[in-house]
């Protein structure tokens, strides 16, 4: 089994796949190229899709590239990171946030 050591770029056509069939809990990091914030959250994102590889999923979606998704998921600030378990939102967070707080989320649900 390949395991995961970045996070993953989701558009709409793989989110199904990638976020609602997975088997671990998913982090998905709502963000887009020109918003600071986002900018300021990626490397850690990054670095956490590292520390839960095997455990949880940790991807991405870039809100220009993907309207559909992130019409569906309500996402009206940047970044929203949407916890998802068993195929179901759990959790947000809305606005750039510590990477310790993002660790405590998705220690919820793993």
């Amino acid at each position: 089994m390949i395991t995961q050591t970045k996070s993953i770029e989701v558009t709409d056509s793989t989110f199904d796949l990638e976020v609602l069939q997975s088997q671990q809990p998913v982090m998905v990091d709502f963000g887009a190229d020109w918003c600071p914030p986002c900018k300021a959250i990626s490397p850690l994102v990054d670095t956490l899709a590292e520390e839960y590889a095997g455990k949880a999923k940790i991807a991405k979606v870039d809100v220009d590239a993907n309207p559909a998704i992130t019409a569906k998921y309500g996402v009206r600030n940047l970044p929203t990171l949407l916890f998802f378990k068993d195929g179901k939102p759990v959790d947000k967070i809305v606005g750039a946030v510590p990477k310790r707080v993002m660790a405590e989320k998705l220690n919820q649900y793993l």
